[in-house]
Formats: C-alpha cells, sequence, structure tokens
C-alpha cells in the first residue's frame, strides 16, 4: 500500500501564505486543489499543505529535513527569507525555525556540518 503525507499549516490570508512559503520552499511543484488551499511536493510522496482556517491559524508546527541544510539556508536567504533561530543538537543535526506571517513555526533541519 503506497502513502502520501499531507502537512498542512493554518493561514489567515492564503495570498500573503503563498508568497511567503514560495518563498521559502524556492521553485517547487505546487497546485490549487481549491479555493482556500495550495499545496507544495516537498518530497517524493511528501506535501506540505497551508490552509484557510483564521481560528487556528499561528498555532502550526512542522518540520521538514533536507539533504543539505546550508545550501537551503543560502537559496532561502537569497529569497529574503531567514530564520528566527537556529541550533545543533548534542548529534550535530541542526535545525533553523522560521515563523510564516501568521507565526506558525517552520523548522528546516538537516545532518552535521
Amino acid at each position: 500500500m503506497g502513502t502520501d503525507l499531507f502537512a498542512g499549516v493554518a493561514v489567515s490570508d492564503l495570498p500573503r501564505a503563498i508568497d511567503w512559503y514560495e518563498r521559502l520552499l524556492g521553485d517547487v511543484e505546487s497546485f490549487d486543489p481549491n479555493d482556500t488551499e495550495r499545496v507544495w511536493n516537498v518530497a517524493e510522496h511528501g506535501h506540505v499543505y497551508a490552509v484557510v482556517d483564521p481560528e487556528r491559524a499561528g498555532r502550526s508546527l512542522l518540520t521538514l529535513f533536507v539533504a543539505d541544510l546550508d545550501t537551503f539556508l543560502a537559496a532561502a536567504a537569497g529569497r529574503d527569507v531567514v530564520p528566527e533561530q537556529q541550533e545543533t543538537y548534542d548529534n550535530g543535526v541542526r535545525k533553523a525555525s522560521f515563523a510564516d506571517p501568521d507565526g506558525n513555526e517552520v523548522g528546516i533541519g538537516g545532518g552535521p556540518a
């Protein structure tokens, strides 16, 4: 049985969220399943979606783990998106934390430098 993962973030303003997530994620395939959602294909069978839900906006948590964190962070910075915080765990794994316009936390993790 195949499985696809859809991880959602609640937002208050879809056009504003689309702009921010496209700058964070870069050139990844996306689609609009309806008038209140945008879906980005971030991995094979892995998707992130923004959905208009003002009552929940700003309370979502999402973490993606990328193959090359430094390259991802440099590309995001080139699109004017920078992390609010960066940390390195005892095992060397690193995480950069971003906040979207509603305050949803988006973590981008990567292996040791």
